[in-house]
């Protein structure tokens, strides 16, 4: 896929992409290696709030619907007269009367509700900016829509799109001068009332702007996605098709830019008719058969086909007809009707790539791992070669970096008209098997002969993980290998034999100090990226811009460093100011220059933040320097500008360096407040070794991103927030992590909770510990495990019984059967006669996340309850495994306030009184463990327990 190609969801989670940039979501921030919303050109946008933590979704206004959170509550009234300094007996008698969807307090639903700052996308001469705007949170009205759950894709029927789709609500156009400054705003216009806007696309040439446009019945639309494009000079838009029974199919690819006046559009078949009908009597018994005695182990997937109808209902939504329409309106059918999953123009724009999915499908694994044909068209319809048409695999093992057989990562060359490469398996695709090569990257022209065999570029003897293309004589190729993080950068020369490949760097994938970065790309006319070429005017050296994260023991200070590509030397021509400010570097400016770009012509994109001051973006040009802003973007949440934000350092038990970030409360004084109520919220990560899990990442001058489910939004409610404790779970050499993550999890925890009453932020008896995922499965076991530490708990969307998912999790390859003990010991729900402390527990009633059913939680629930445990579950209508809907959100947070109020804030039990008594009903546990104190602020000693043992994700968050 090219790297223009980029589809951006709201979501926490990254994404990898083309040319191994990394894309993941934040508060209105975008680069191409920490997590952002601005793109620079021609990147498309699709909105979806698919993601486990998405911190902005947007939502349709909700016109003479009204919303149900309103109905029950009214907008501007606090449910069962809250307010800020509300009791918990006041809580409790919201809790008796209380219908429906409950809001939290004004203070913490003030800072949801803010306006969401707009998304930007930066034209492909680098000579305007797109302001994207968005709304707040969606209505749980949009989320109630029907949908299909197909082969692991949810399709909204009405839309025949991806369901739950976020949207823009309008495009507003700004010219940036040569000095850097912004031009007034230029609004795109003709707009229908109600437009929702998906997959915002530049031309090539940046004169035209390319979108889906959908309006819904409170609008008067039908809800589907017509295309439109819009001048970008004048701002007028308009339909692109002439007639308006043609809609664009969005369930996989949708549209692209073919040559700067034409585009290929996934389309409706206009001849479809009517969806099939599911017959009222079954045609048979449902039947899976393994006679053939095959071994075939599966990640816990969701969403799978059932039966023949759902097998012809997927056909139905997913098929396509393929149209070249041009600027003109003028429609020209490209093939036959199929599943079409990508369309991919040539850089030289003579040839497609178009893969596409077909029968037979499986009932056991999603539609990524269908039949795959990929085949070569020219833009004017004709088919020329089939590249592969790859079997079902449903046979992949579970083992990290085990792969599909047969051709994979097919792709254009960035740096070549119309050449093609690809990666073929030595191994069968099975990372147990010993293999060398492991992986061979193969190329050749769209142009070849019939039965013209390929090009050998490169062999690996671990796995294929990307290619940066530069020109015939530099390419870097990179290999990897989870097991031993071991990561290697290989420099080729694709278009001379006689220079052989060489190691650039071979170094641990977790040891972050020594990233050296990666190497910054520059657009080409064709509309593709490649190596930027940097020169000096005084030497005829080649170098590249190497642009990193600077990972210290101080935090990150993002740097830029000229790298020569012959000899390995580097020279830092710039770097962030690492005393106040976070700066990084987002995109080249000054790639429109063909050739070379010499360093006194380099122009950078950079962003500015600090712990007060939300991001800004800059334009930087050499010699100089001068960084002049492009946006004033206003402060998200005043009422918090002034928190302290600190990042703290601190050791667990057995030597590992742990980090947090600290934050406390605006006008916070611990001489005269003394200690706060804490939520101390956190997510666990496996390391290979000590050193790596105890190095820093992230940086302390960041701004403090929150978003509508964040766990800082109770700083407006005077809590101390611990942020990110690295919970590291270490196994070293042939060790396997989990076999001792209990003992790792407390002990990580208790360094932790002894950090921030050693500091005297936060009272002994009132530190409540969360989490989202895999981090509410920890908030489980350490109330089962560490009950000491904590007064309640609250786990949103968790795992708790890892024989649910018994070929694999998160980063556990062994089975079920491998790893008995390993899976039985860390599931809290084996362990939940020991939970003593209050725990709340939410999940999406439709959470379509491998490994997290709905079913987890509320099994769980049912065991705590039968054991006689505080507890209480709520299950959020229509949500997934992230949250979106307002009516959600906001009942999440008064339910998740409620719950802090009544058993942190309020709590008066002494923990230190009652941890004898927890040890005993949690088994004796080690009676020579020491606790901490809960007087005052001092902490004993406490020694090490020895009673421990999230296309398709592989691993269950």
């Amino acid at each position: 896929m090219r790297l223009h190609k980029v589809y951006h969801r709201l979501s926490s989670l990254p994404f990898t992409i083309h040319n191994n940039y990394h894309l993941s979501s934040s508060c209105h921030r975008f680069t191409l290696s920490p997590p952002s919303f601005l793109s620079f050109s021609p990147f498309k946008f699709s909105l979806k709030s698919t993601s486990h933590n998405s911190r902005t979704v947007s939502g349709k206004p909700l016109g003479s619907t009204m919303s149900r959170l309103q109905a029950v509550s009214g907008e501007n009234v606090s449910v069962g007269g809250f307010n800020g300094s509300a009791s918990v007996s006041d809580y409790e008698d919201d809790l008796a009367t209380s219908v429906g969807y409950q809001l939290p307090p004004p203070e913490i639903r003030d800072i949801v509700d803010a306006p969401p700052l707009p998304a930007l996308s930066i034209s492909p001469h680098r000579d305007k900016v797109l302001f994207l705007k968005r709304r707040s949170l969606t209505p749980l009205i949009d989320l109630a829509r029907p949908e299909e759950k197909l082969a692991g894709v949810r399709i909204d029927g009405k839309s025949n799109s991806r369901s739950r789709m976020s949207f823009y609500t309008g495009i507003a156009i700004h010219q940036l001068t040569s000095d850097g400054t912004l031009g007034p705003e230029k609004e795109v216009h003709g707009l229908p009332v109600g437009a929702r806007i998906n997959f915002v696309t530049w031309s090539n040439d940046g004169q035209h702007l390319a979108f889906s446009v959908r309006v819904d019945e409170d609008y008067g639309g039908i809800g589907k996605l017509q295309l439109w494009v819009a001048n970008v000079e004048s701002g007028q838009a308009k339909p692109l098709f002439n007639s308006e029974d043609i809609y664009v199919n969005a369930v996989f690819d949708n549209f692209v830019w073919v040559d700067d006046s034409t585009l290929l559009v996934c389309t409706i078949p206009s001849s479809r008719g009517d969806p099939p009908m599911k017959p009222l009597v079954p045609p048979g018994p449902k039947i899976q058969s393994n006679e053939q005695k095959n071994t075939i182990q599966l990640r816990t997937f969701q969403d799978l086909l059932k039966d023949e109808y759902d097998e012809d209902l997927f056909d139905y939504y997913a098929t396509s007809q393929l149209v070249m329409v041009f600027l003109n309106g003028t429609v020209k059918l490209f093939g036959p009707p199929a599943v079409y999953t990508s369309l991919d123009p040539s850089p030289d724009q003579k040839y497609i790539m178009i893969s596409s999915i077909h029968r037979p499908y499986s009932y056991i694994v999603p539609c990524g791992r269908f039949p795959k044909k990929v085949e070569v068209w020219t833009a004017e319809g004709k088919l020329v070669r089939q590249l592969c048409d790859l079997p079902l695999a449903e046979d992949i093992p579970i083992a990290h970096n085990s792969v599909r057989k047969g051709m994979r990562s097919i792709n254009w060359r960035a740096d070549r008209p119309s050449d093609i490469y690809w990666v073929e398996t030595q191994d069968g695709g099975d990372a147990k098997v010993e293999a060398s090569p492991r992986d061979i990257i193969y190329t050749q022209s769209a142009e070849s002969s019939e039965g013209e065999e390929p090009t050998i570029l490169h062999k690996l003897d671990l796995r294929y993980g990307g290619i940066s293309w530069c020109d015939d004589s530099l390419a870097l190729v990179y290999e990897s290998w989870y097991k031993t993080r071991r990561l290697k950068t290989w420099v080729i020369s694709p278009g001379r034999e006689d220079v052989g490949p060489r190691i650039l760097f071979d170094r641990s994938f977790e040891d972050v100090y020594s990233d050296p970065g990666s190497p910054m790309s520059r657009r080409t006319p064709d509309g593709t990226y490649v190596i930027a070429k940097i020169r000096k005017e005084e030497d005829d050296t080649t170098y590249l811009l190497l642009n990193g994260n600077g990972a210290t023991p101080e935090g990150n200070i993002p740097f830029l460093d000229l790298l020569d590509i012959n000899t390995g030397n580097k020279e830092r021509i710039w770097q962030s100011d690492k005393k106040k400010y976070y700066e990084t570097v987002v995109a080249l400016m000054s790639d429109q220059i063909e050739g070379d770009i010499f360093l006194n012509q380099l122009r950078i994109l950079t962003s500015k933040e600090s712990k007060t001051e939300n991001t800004q973006y800059f334009v930087q040009s050499w010699p100089d320097k001068r960084p002049f802003q492009i946006t004033n973007f206003p402060h998200p949440y005043p009422q918090l500008a002034s928190l302290h934000k600190e990042m703290i350092k601190y050791q667990r038990s057995d030597g590992v360096q742990l980090t947090a970030t600290l934050y406390l409360p605006p006008g916070y004084d611990s001489s005269k407040d003394g200690p706060l109520p804490c939520l101390v919220w956190s997510y666990p990560g496996e390391f290979k070794s000590k050193d790596a899990a105890g190095q820093v990442r992230g940086s302390p001058n960041e701004f403090a991103s929150i978003g509508p489910t964040s766990p800082l939004l109770w700083l407006a409610r005077r809590f101390a927030v611990l942020s990110g404790p690295t919970i590291p779970i270490i196994g070293e050499g042939d060790e396997e992590a989990n076999d001792r993550y209990v003992e790792q999890l407390i002990a990580s925890a208790e360094a932790a909770v002894q950090e921030v009453i050693r500091r005297g932020v936060a009272h002994p008896d009132k530190i409540a510990v969360g989490g989202h995922s895999y981090g509410a499965f920890m908030t489980a076991n350490l109330l089962a495990h560490a009950s000491h530490l904590f007064c309640c708990g609250i786990a949103r969307s968790g795992a708790y019984n890892r024989t649910l998912t018994p070929f694999g999790f998160q980063n556990e390859d062994r089975t079920l059967w491998e790893a008995t003990n390993t899976y039985i010991e860390m599931s809290p729900f084996m362990s939940a006669s020991k939970i003593k402390r209050p725990i709340l527990l939410v999940h999406g009633e439709q959470d379509n996340n491998s490994g997290t059913l709905t079913m987890q939680s509320e099994r769980f629930y049912t065991a705590l309850k039968g054991h006689g445990a505080l507890c209480r579950l709520v299950i959020l209508p229509y949500e997934s495994h992230g949250y979106s809907a307002r009516e959600s959100i906001m009942h999440l947070l008064w339910e998740t306030d409620r719950w802090l109020q009544k058993h942190c804030v309020s709590n008066t039990s002494k923990i230190n009184a009652d941890a004898t008594s927890l040890k005993k009903d949690e088994g004796e546990g080690n009676p020579d463990n020491k606790v901490i104190s809960a007087t005052g602020s001092g902490v004993a000693e406490m020694e090490e327990p020895t009673d421990g043992g999230c296309s398709f994700p592989r691993s269950s968050l």
